[in-house]
């Protein structure tokens, strides 16, 4: 075999090395982030999909992030479509081990102090920052509603 194509076989093998996905143990749980950009469109869905999630596989880490107008769901008082409150919802998925983290960017766009916030919802600095950090350093999986 000429010194090129070996050289390149064995560049070759490198990049699929590296480009492989990481191999998660069988035991891992599945790990997903819930990206929420607007309450009135998503947060119903977003609800809807982790109590899903969790049905179908009840040791699923989740999380849901909401930024943006998707902050809405989570600060006192907000109610859905039909008037039905997101605070209870919120409250049972919370019980249920699915954390919710809200934007604090976005909180101050929209001039929200934190004690409107409902009591089992983390601030973050950035939702955005929040995604990716979830993504890349904790192995989260995308999920977009």
């Amino acid at each position: 075999m000429s010194r090129s194509i070996w050289n390149f076989c064995a560049m070759l093998a490198v990049a699929m090395v590296l480009a492989a996905p990481p191999r998660v143990a069988a035991e891992e749980p599945v790990k997903a982030v819930y990206h929420v950009t607007d309450s009135e469109n998503q947060a119903t869905l977003a609800l809807n999909n982790a109590r899903n999630h969790l049905r179908a596989d009840p040791t699923a880490r989740i999380t849901i992030v909401a930024l943006y107008k998707g902050i809405q769901f989570l600060i006192e008082g907000a109610v859905d479509r039909n008037g039905n409150p997101f605070r209870p919802i919120v409250e049972d998925l919370a019980a249920q081990g699915v954390e919710f983290n809200i934007c604090k960017n976005s909180m101050d766009a929209f001039k929200v102090s934190a004690d409107k916030v409902i009591p089992d919802v983390k601030i973050v600095p950035s939702g955005v920052a929040e995604i990716a950090r979830l993504q890349a350093r904790e192995g989260y999986v995308y999920v977009k509603p």
